[in-house]
């Protein structure tokens, strides 16, 4: 064979890998080895061992609950400089699957320039019993979960939390003010922060940001959830889920550094 022959020549997993991608893009709902197999003409043990190493590159995501697979924020890491897409679009797969594995309203909050933030994107488990918000939903910044990990990442110096703080406007009593910083502190710690009832009453939430890699927070995703459906176990793995989506997003988007968050305060 002649070098200009082989250069010519397809990489066989390579065209496989593609092949696959291509199809679970195409598809919009995540699909299991042997669906996959079947649909691209991958023989079965060659689709398991490309999706296992497509996932470990973040190029698709294992649901091991349901043994099914899906495309991965890898894939938007590689397409965002090229596409004009919303950050919505692209973050969605990521609210679906927090949705439906937490059975939670999952919500992406744009942060403006004007201390407020922006519901522009939602998921939900249709299933599921769930309180709801309208796209277009504006709150004050520092309020909620994601508003105190804002207070949290932002550092700011305590005048400048009270003052947020007096502005804020609650349904049920707030909390005083030094456990409303308390919990600035331990978001601060954790990366992700809760509010049980006191921005609307009967809701909780969990909130977490997504930085770009100057540190500046862009977007903020949150888990709103009825009162009671969720113990206290329940809400730190979706608040460690959380953090972790968050980071891969913001990495993907904004190529941000691991190490960007958690902040001390």
């Amino acid at each position: 064979m002649s070098d200009e022959a082989a250069l010519q020549r397809p990489v066989g997993a390579l065209v496989h890998a593609l092949r696959i991608l291509r199809h679970l893009s195409a598809l919009g709902r995540p699909a299991g080895v042997n669906a996959i197999s079947r649909a691209t003409g991958v023989s079965p043990s060659t689709c398991f061992n490309l999706l296992r190493t497509l996932a470990a590159e973040g190029l698709v995501t294992f649901d091991a609950g349901d043994k099914t697979y899906r495309p991965g924020l890898g894939l938007v890491e590689l397409a965002v400089g090229v596409l004009g897409t919303n950050p919505g679009d692209l973050i969605r797969p990521e609210l679906e699957r927090l949705a439906r594995q937490y059975r939670v309203l999952m919500c992406l909050w744009h942060i403006t320039g004007d201390d407020r933030i922006v519901l522009i994107e939602r998921a939900f488990e249709p299933a599921a019993t769930r309180v709801d918000l309208p796209l277009g939903k504006r709150l004050p910044a520092y309020t909620g979960g994601v508003g105190r990990v804002l207070a949290a990442q932002r550092n700011l110096p305590e005048a400048e939390i009270r003052r947020h703080y007096d502005a804020l406007r609650w349904e049920s009593p707030p909390p005083d003010f030094a456990a409303y910083r308390a919990s600035i502190e331990a978001a601060g710690r954790d990366g992700y922060a809760e509010d049980l009832g006191q921005l609307y009453v009967g809701v909780d939430v969990v909130g977490a940001l997504i930085v770009d890699a100057a540190g500046q927070a862009r977007y903020g995703m949150s888990s709103i959830s009825l009162a009671g459906q969720m113990d206290d176990d329940a809400r730190r793995a979706i608040g460690e889920d959380l953090v972790q989506t968050c980071r891969r997003i913001g990495h993907a988007l904004f190529a941000a550094p691991q190490g960007a968050f958690p902040v001390s305060t």
